[in-house]
Formats: C-alpha cells, sequence, structure tokens
C-alpha cells in the first residue's frame, strides 16, 4: 500500500459531501441552513483550488489535468475495457474534479446572486440557480458511477482509498 491522498484532500473531499447533501436536503426547506452550507461549499472549492497548486504530488492539478485528447483516449479505452490503472485521478477523474468545481462555484455564485438587491426575487435567476444545481447533481451520479466502475475494473475500493489515503502500489503497467 501507498499514501496517495493525503489528509487535507481528504478531509475537504469528505467535508464537500456533507455540505452537498446538506445544501441538497435544506433547499427551500431551510433557507439559513441551506445558504450557510452553500458558502462553506464554496471556501471548500477555493481551497481544494488552492491546494490544486500548492499541495503534495497527487493532490496538485499538474498531475491529474490532461488535455482534451487525453481524456478522449481514456473514455474510448474504458469503451474498450482496457483502461489503465491510474494511482492518482485517472484522467476522467481529472476532468470530473475540475468540473465539480466549477460547477460547486457557479452554484455558490449564482445562489449568492440571489441575496443581491439586484436578483432579489427573480425567477430567473432562481431557475438558473436550480438548473445549476441540478447540474452539480447530475455530476456528482456520473462521478459516483466513475468511482464504481474503476473500482470494479480495477478491483480497488476507492472509496475506501479516500477514507485512508492508501491505495495498492504501483504495478507494472499501472500510471504514475
Amino acid at each position: 500500500m501507498i499514501r496517495v491522498w493525503d489528509p487535507l484532500v481528504r478531509a475537504f473531499h469528505w467535508t464537500l459531501v456533507a455540505s452537498f447533501v446538506v445544501c441538497w436536503l435544506s433547499a427551500q426547506v431551510w433557507e439559513d441552513l441551506h445558504a450557510w452550507a452553500g458558502y462553506f461549499a464554496g471556501a471548500l472549492a477555493l481551497a481544494r483550488v488552492v491546494w490544486g497548486f500548492i499541495g503534495g504530488g497527487y493532490a496538485r492539478f499538474a498531475q491529474f489535468v490532461r488535455a482534451p485528447r487525453v481524456i478522449l483516449a481514456y473514455l474510448g479505452a474504458i469503451a474498450r475495457s482496457s483502461e489503465a490503472r491510474f494511482i492518482g485521478h485517472n484522467p476522467a477523474g481529472g476532468a470530473m474534479i475540475v468540473a465539480l468545481l466549477i460547477v460547486v462555484v457557479a452554484t455558490v455564485a449564482s445562489g449568492y446572486a440571489l441575496t443581491t438587491d439586484a436578483l432579489w426575487g427573480s425567477s430567473g435567476a432562481q431557475r438558473l440557480h436550480s438548473w445549476i444545481a441540478h447540474g452539480l447533481a447530475l455530476l456528482v451520479l456520473v462521478h459516483l458511477a466513475g468511482v464504481a466502475l474503476a473500482s470494479l475494473r480495477h478491483r480497488e475500493n476507492l472509496v475506501r482509498a479516500m477514507i485512508f489515503g492508501d491505495k495498492r502500489a504501483p504495478a507494472p503497467g499501472d500510471v504514475q
């Protein structure tokens, strides 16, 4: 076993999960809790962006953000059941992290905009916030499906890895 996910990445991940769940469950029910959980999620996303530049090894964007052609090639390999095992995030997972961070920030920004004088009570702005939030929920579901698929294909419990930080050591053919 090797350490892949540092404590900050793991704490960020699970705290963001909790914030998302609180936001989702409190929407239109408990406005103050919904807003504060959203602001907290936004702060977590911004902290993760900073950590993506100054954090260690597998936490850095430079380690897992790949060109679109690499991501598409990896998705093709998944379709052919021939994708390599990555020790850190695979190209699809890296793209998902970037997408999730962008959409979390967009959700928070659109929610905050609803509190401004200019958009207070705007049904159009409310619909936009709702659409972005539903898009975020869809991304979360795709993320969960990708984690499940990679866990099955590579015989590795990625949820456990995100809890404890360790993954199976690289084998021949694995990508560091």
